[in-house]
């Protein structure tokens, strides 16, 4: 017996050190704002590992394997927390809705109606389901999950599937998480691309072809930052065609009543996002594009956050400006503009305050937040009143 503990200990010791090394190089990088993670996914997914740790400890009782789900479990709800920390909800998606279900099924079967086994297997049947939100999010750019974590994660579930074969009585419940778990982790490391691990290779699109093993060369800076007579200002330092997404906003969010009200000029780098919500300065380079009342980029609301979208083509050397007002909401806030286009309007408010022409124009294009997208008859704008 002590002969064959000593076997499979190397591999639980990799299970444990890639699983935990996983989830800390992923906090990390979420904390850098490497990564932007889907929050619908995480949220599953810290549910779905603390009942799958606890059913697939019920299940398969004193295998070493049960401790790498309990660890994963902990670490994955302290990445949730963190990013959920600041968020607003929002409402899931069809999908979404059914994972949650699925998750939540499966804890009644287990602590109403004692069905251990079939509660462990509906949480398997969730896991895929759970992943898909994330899987589109990658599909559409594979940066924003670019992280070495998905590959360990790969790793550690294959030293546990190793642990797996090795220890107890092997039946169907023991091997289908571990194994669908390691499908999917190992499907978002070759979606990103395997230079999360080498470096030097990586598989993937580029210009329309399918590459293999080919290096992976980060963009080149898409941005120059330059003054103007209103101080910092962001240049585009390539072009970008008519509805090429440039930059996405990010910060933290803040409720209304939290935002600071006497911030003027460059300390102002708040942007409305809800009716009731603010996005915070990232300190990152979003936070220096100006307003323009007549903008050449405008913010498009997406399930991932902002985007900032080339109203026109840009091109290059062209400062990069949208207009502040199509986000807001507010009545009491206005700037007094410098923007100095042959179109300005000297006072920045609200959306409102804006011609119902140029309402429209931005309404078209699907750049105006989503809380100003319909517009009000005036038997409401009266009733409202």
């Amino acid at each position: 017996m002590m002969g064959r503990l000593a076997s499979i200990e190397p591999w639980f010791v990799v299970a444990v050190t890639c699983s935990v090394a996983a989830y800390v190089l992923y906090l990390v990088g979420l904390r850098r704002q490497l990564v932007r993670p889907n929050r619908i996914s995480w949220l599953i997914w810290s549910g779905a590992t603390a009942a799958e740790a606890a059913t697939y400890a019920a299940v398969n009782q004193g295998v070493l394997q049960a401790w790498v789900f309990g660890i994963s479990a902990v670490a994955c709800i302290a990445i949730t927390l963190g990013i959920w920390r600041g968020a607003v909800w929002e409402r899931p998606s069809t999908g979404e809705t059914a994972s949650l279900a699925a998750c939540a099924a499966a804890l009644v079967l287990w602590l109403a109606f004692r069905q251990t086994y079939w509660a462990h297997m509906l949480l398997v049947l969730a896991v895929p389901v759970s992943f898909w939100p994330t899987w589109s999010s990658v599909w559409e750019d594979r940066s924003r999950e670019r992280s070495p974590a998905w590959g360990l994660w790969a790793v550690g579930d294959l030293a546990t599937l190793i642990v797996t074969t090795r220890t107890g009585d092997q039946h169907v419940g023991e091997y289908a998480y571990v194994l669908v778990e390691l499908l999917c982790h190992a499907s978002m490391w070759f979606m990103v691309g395997l230079a999360t691990i080498n470096p030097l290779r990586s598989l993937g699109f580029r210009d329309g072809r399918f590459y293999v093993l080919d290096a992976y060369a980060p963009a080149a800076n898409l941005f120059s930052v330059g003054e103007t007579h209103l101080g910092k200002a962001v240049y585009a330092a390539m072009g970008f065609a008519e509805g090429q997404e440039i930059i996405r906003f990010t910060g933290r969010r803040f409720r209304h009543d939290r935002v600071p009200s006497l911030m003027r000029g460059s300390s102002d780098r708040f942007v409305q996002v809800t009716p009731e919500h603010y996005m915070g300065p990232s300190g990152r380079i979003d936070d220096l594009i100006n307003h323009s009342c007549a903008p050449n980029a405008g913010l498009r609301f997406t399930d991932t956050g902002p985007v900032l979208v080339a109203v026109r083509d840009i091109a290059q050397g062209e400062e990069i400006a949208w207009d502040y007002s199509t986000t807001l909401k507010e009545s009491n806030w206005h700037m007094i503009c410098q923007c100095r286009s042959p179109d300005c309007r000297r006072v920045i408010g609200n959306f409102e305050t804006l011609s119902p022409e140029r309402q429209e124009f931005f309404r078209a294009r699907n750049l105006v937040a989503p809380y100003l997208r319909r517009r009000d008859t005036p038997a409401e704008r009266d009733r409202a009143a």
